[in-house]
């Protein structure tokens, strides 16, 4: 069995964190990963204080095992990670700010604190805040991206900075040969989201989830600093290439206030309270099944190793086989 430093601090049997992709990781998406002894995440940023605490005891109706809360410090208001710590929930996980405001109120209430950091010098600043785990993400990974250095130049780089706080690798990886590869860098761990969109529990609007499957390769992604901006500006971000993304391109990728259409709309989204709600050109949002939207106009987010999503399985069958490759591919190396 794989079994790290991740594992121990987090209290699961497996390497794995699945990505807060939007309202597609839902609670049975959350627990269906942490069942099957990796950590699953629930996203909550936005959500208020209601439905956060509502998804954390959907979770917990699921399964008795660790799971994590993820927020993103960008949209806080301070409801969420403060109703996340009032359930003590095992692991809150942070994400494009400043975690020390929390750190020592989590650690009061038994909560650990992953931040997921894009350079080496947010790593040493979220160590020196009292973390955790820390997440170093890559420039190949899908959705939001914060830094801009290709992985596996940066794992070792956050490893050597932080020791021995546990590192785990995030962007582009898929399977059991970048678990492998990225436990070989010295991380203890991965952080998959793009490979999570094609499971059966993840709540994902059915022609993404076609798309995602359809891809070629990395080459099918584009990377923007402000494409898909409605909603959280200037966080740079990886989507699928779709009709939107080449008549950006074509125009020239013009900058927000430049583009065509921008007063426009997508479609609806089916919110929580029942209400239908309008959404805009290049707005910040993933697609899942409360979506009535033309996909050619909205983000797909998705990491440059999509071309390796070939098939929908269920959440707990790829963290389980993930591990067993991985293991395979290590023991052959010794």
């Amino acid at each position: 069995m794989l079994t790290t430093s991740l594992c121990r601090t987090l209290g699961i049997e497996h390497p794995i964190i699945s990505a807060a992709m939007g309202g597609s990781t839902v609670p049975e998406f959350t627990a269906a990963v942490s069942n099957a002894g990796a950590c699953g995440q629930v996203g909550a940023s936005g959500a208020g204080p209601e439905r956060t605490r509502a998804l954390i005891q959907r979770v917990r109706e699921l399964t008795d095992r660790p799971f994590a809360v993820n927020v993103i410090l960008d949209h806080y208001d301070g409801q969420e990670v403060e109703t996340a710590l009032d359930e003590s929930v095992p692991i809150i996980f942070l994400f494009w700010g400043d975690p020390s405001p929390w750190v020592a109120d989590a650690h009061r209430r038994g909560t650990k604190v992953v931040v997921q950091v894009g350079s080496v010098d947010e790593a040493i600043a979220a160590a020196d805040a009292g973390v955790d785990v820390i997440v170093a993400q890559g420039v190949e990974a899908g959705g939001h991206v914060r830094g801009t250095t290709p992985l596996f130049a940066l794992i070792p780089q956050v490893v050597e900075a932080v020791s021995p706080l546990p590192v785990v690798a995030a962007g582009g990886i898929v399977d059991g040969r970048g678990l492998a590869a990225a436990l070989a860098l010295g991380a203890d761990g991965v952080l998959i989201g793009t490979r999570f969109l094609a499971s059966e529990e993840a709540d994902v609007h059915p022609e993404y989830r076609r798309r995602v499957l359809a891809a070629k390769s990395g080459e099918d992604t584009v990377y923007s600093e402000d494409l898909f901006d409605v909603g959280w500006p200037n966080a740079p971000h990886r989507v699928l290439r779709n009709r939107l993304v080449e008549e950006w391109e074509a125009a020239g990728k013009p900058r927000p206030g430049e583009r065509a259409d921008e007063a426009g709309e997508i479609g609806t989204r089916r919110m929580f309270d029942g209400r239908t709600v309008p959404i805009r050109m290049y707005s910040s949002v993933t697609a899942t099944t409360a979506f009535d939207v033309d996909l050619e106009r909205a983000a797909l987010w998705a990491g440059m190793s999509v071309g390796l999503v070939r098939e929908v399985k269920p959440a707990g069958d790829i963290v389980r086989e993930t591990v067993r490759e991985a293991e395979e591919i290590l023991a052959g190396a010794r």
